[in-house]
Parts: structure tokens; sequence; C-alpha cells
């Protein structure tokens, strides 16, 4: 995948009423490896794949065409992603139609990933303990980010967190100087989306999410979310209604979170 194909990619996805604009794919296509299928000049397949260290890796896009559904493209496709990511464990998210494909290629589910999106029209600011407030990240804070980001996911976050710096804004839980949690914001598809978001515990995570849903009041805002964080009926509450769920599946040894700190909002569903 090139740089030049990135319209066809981009009118593919549209085919399928994936929200993604133009400017989304170039993001992720900077951070990461892709590879498209061709009929007569015309990009019928995608698939998009991003190391994350020397361990781990993320796969994701993967679209095939309808007219083209069935010939084995999929497949393919999934096959030069896994060469290019060699011995790395890879997690990826899955549709219900994808699964068996990723099932019969070694992938095996460890979890599931909640859509909730809406608009906010009222949000009740979460009181944070005393000698903690939230604050927009420092110039100098980048090292500390990306450890706090390490230690949520189990795998390396310096690379992406470093790019969504250049398209997001960031505001971060300050504990005596301490940073103990963030979560971003950034355009994409119809509005906003609010992800990554890390903190220590349930209580602090809707803080941050309430700073995004108060100071966007209105706007349409989507997040993901793992399953098993406890946001869910909140969010539904909050007017951020569950509109999908996607199946978390890896190849190998699923990435070990330290257990302090929790990633409550994912990247997206294919950076992860």
């Amino acid at each position: 995948m090139h740089k030049h194909d990135l319209e066809g990619a981009h009118r593919l996805s549209q085919s399928l009423r994936w929200p993604h604009r133009q400017q989304d794919w170039d993001f992720i296509h900077r951070l990461g490896m892709g590879f498209v299928a061709e009929a007569d000049d015309t990009v019928v397949g995608t698939i998009m794949c991003w190391s994350h260290g020397s361990e781990f890796a993320s796969i994701g896009m993967v679209i095939v065409s309808q007219e083209w559904q069935g010939h084995g493209i999929g497949r393919k496709l999934m096959s030069m992603a896994m060469g290019e990511l060699g011995k790395r464990n890879i997690v990826l998210h899955s549709t219900d139609v994808g699964a068996k494909l990723y099932q019969g290629l070694g992938f095996g589910q460890t979890g599931a990933i909640c859509q909730h999106q809406g608009s906010v029209f009222g949000t009740k600011l979460m009181a944070l303990p005393p000698g903690e407030r939230i604050r927009p990240l420092g110039s100098r804070e980048d090292a500390a980010l990306a450890a706090l980001g390490a230690r949520a996911a189990g795998m390396p976050r310096a690379t992406v967190l470093a790019a969504l710096r250049e398209v997001a804004e960031c505001v971060v839980i300050d504990r005596y100087d301490e940073l103990i949690g963030y979560a971003m914001l950034r355009r994409f598809g119809l509005g906003y989306v609010i992800g990554p978001v890390v903190a220590p515990d349930i209580e602090r995570a809707k803080a941050l999410i309430s700073h995004w849903t108060g100071t966007y009041a209105g706007a349409f805002v989507r997040i993901d979310v793992p399953a098993s964080c406890g946001l869910g009926a909140w969010l539904d509450e909050l007017g951020l209604l569950q509109v999908d769920t996607v199946t978390t599946m890896v190849r190998g040894e699923p990435p070990l979170p330290d257990g302090t700190v929790r990633q409550f909002a994912i990247v997206n569903q294919a950076l992860g």
C-alpha cells in the first residue's frame, strides 16, 4: 500500500459505511505497513499492520469488496501481513464475519470491544481525590506518557502516542506532580473520538471521559471500550450508546498489563 492507494482504500471503506475520513487513513498509514488487492486498477481489498516493539503487533483495516468476497483475497492479505510481522504476537479486532478466517490462522478470542457513540448535552464533572487534578499534558511529559501507556497496554506505545500527540488533544490526571492517567481526543469520522483512556480505576476513567464530553458538549463522539471495563452502562446513560461489538483476538501470547493501571478506551480498533 502506497500513499496513492489511500484514495481507493477510502472509497472501499466508504462502500461498507465505515466512518473513516481520508485523513484517518493517512494517519494510520504513516504509522504502519499495508497491502492492497487490485482488480482493473481498482482497490478491492486492504489490510494494514503495525509493529509495537519487537514482541507485539496489530492488524486492522481488513476489507474486501463485497463483489470480490469468497475468492481467497482476505486470506492472501492476512498471509502477507503476518509474513511482514514475523514472530510477533499479533492482536486484532474481528467482526463476526471475519472470525472464522482468523481462527483458521491460529487466532484465539481473548475479549471484546464495545463501540459507543452519540452526543452528550449535559455532563456532570467527576470529583477527584485531594491532591489530584485534570490538566493538559505538558510539553516535556512524552516519556512519562509512553511509560504509563505501556504499563496499561502491556506493550510499547511510544510510537503510537507520539503520532497521536500531533493530531489529538491530551489531558492527564496529576497527583502531586505524578502522571497517573490520561485521555486523548481527536477528530475522526463523523465527529470526534475519545481514546486512549488510561487510568488506575474506573472512577478516574469516568472523570477523564467526562472532561471531554463536557468540553465538546453536543458534538458527535465515539469511544471504543473493553467489554470488561465496567463503563458500558454509564456510557449509555451519558448518551454514548453501544452500537456494535467486535471480538479481540490474539495469535501468540496476549499483552499483559501490569495491573496497577488499565486501558479503559483504545486508540481505535486497528491500533488497539
